[in-house]
């Protein structure tokens, strides 16, 4: 029996040391607080923009001090000049009173036009057309807000003016009883109704634009209970749409009112001026943005003052009319579009 001599005998392999680095703790970072350089920049940031805010801001209150100081000191030759010697002896306010009517007339008409259908559209856009119908109409009402005032004036004179002469006939011969209707209908349709409905075409694209993104705003929670209460689709947009968006809405249509209150080569080129009268269908009537624009070129001493007068009166009224906009959705802002 031999005897097998035994192997090399494996040393066990070394146990590898399994100590970890220590990992170095930011101080500040344990604690939970930011890095005091991302503090100073966040901070530094929070100075300078607000800093440039409340200078933008201040700009724009400067900007508008500045103008009202400019039409009062160069009105008040006009306002304080003897009656015979302004408006060809007419004097200062009976020459802007019919010229204050004729401005708010074209306004209040175009806005009555523009409101519905801005609103009807902006429903449809928002809530009725597919997504790929309510894209292409969207940059559609986008395009035609951005028109120049001139080409909708040209587009009045030339094919709008024409068109609705056989409507202003009918309507002396029919209507002519009524003192808006009253003949004879103008045979051009250079008329203050042609005029409004010019602004009407162009105040439709802001107010559209406006609305429609705030009835998008609406909660998509307030519509999903009404759907699923039982209320049809016009009943959810009466009872959850509308109301939100009644505020902003407000809005959008006095920013619409506006621009139809200052709106003048639109209404230069389409109206042919003259005296106030009620019918909306014979020439006649004028507008403060018109007036000024026909004649300030040749204007000067006092009937420039008389001019830039007018300018300011239509300021006012700019002023006032945003003023009682912003007091009526101050009214109506909580819990809603304009919130």
């Amino acid at each position: 029996m031999t005897r097998t001599s035994p192997g090399p005998i494996e040393a066990p392999p070394e146990e590898r040391d399994v100590t970890t680095t220590p990992i170095k703790s930011d101080p500040e970072s344990s604690t939970g607080e930011p890095r005091r350089r991302g503090v100073n920049r966040g901070a530094v940031g929070d100075r300078i923009f607000s800093g440039a805010a409340l200078a933008a801001g201040a700009i724009i209150l400067v900007v508008l001090f500045a103008v009202a100081v400019f039409l009062v000191v160069q009105a008040m030759p006009a306002l304080l000049a003897p009656q015979q010697q302004v408006a060809g002896g007419l004097g200062f306010w009976p020459y802007i009173v019919p010229l204050v009517i004729g401005t708010v007339i074209a306004a209040a008409i175009a806005l009555v036009i523009a409101t519905p259908i801005s609103i009807g559209v902006a429903l449809f856009i928002s809530h009725y057309a597919p997504r790929r119908i309510a894209q292409i109409l969207g940059y559609v009402i986008d395009l035609l807000a951005a028109i120049p005032s001139v080409i909708f004036g040209a587009w009045g004179i030339l094919f709008l003016a024409p068109a609705v002469v056989p409507g202003y006939t009918w309507l002396a011969s029919t209507l002519g009883w009524i003192p808006i209707f009253a003949g004879p209908a103008s045979a051009t349709g250079k008329t203050i109704l042609t005029a409004s409905i010019v602004l009407a075409v162009m105040i439709i694209p802001i107010i559209t634009s406006l609305t429609r993104e705030i009835f998008l705003q609406t909660p998509k929670l307030h519509e999903e209970a009404a759907l699923a209460l039982g209320a049809t689709r016009w009943e959810m947009v009466r009872m959850t749409v509308l109301p939100f968006a009644r505020p902003g809405l407000i809005s959008a249509v006095m920013l619409g009112l506006g621009r139809a209150l200052g709106e003048t080569m639109a209404v230069a080129l389409v109206l042919s001026s003259g005296a106030l009268t009620a019918s909306l269908i014979t020439t006649g009537n004028q507008t403060i943005a018109a007036e000024i624009a026909l004649n300030f070129p040749e204007a000067s001493g006092l009937s420039l003052s008389t001019l830039i007068a007018a300018g300011l009166v239509l300021f006012v009224i700019t002023l006032v009319v945003n003023v009682v906009a912003r007091w009526v959705i101050s009214r109506h802002k909580e819990f809603s579009g304009a919130n």
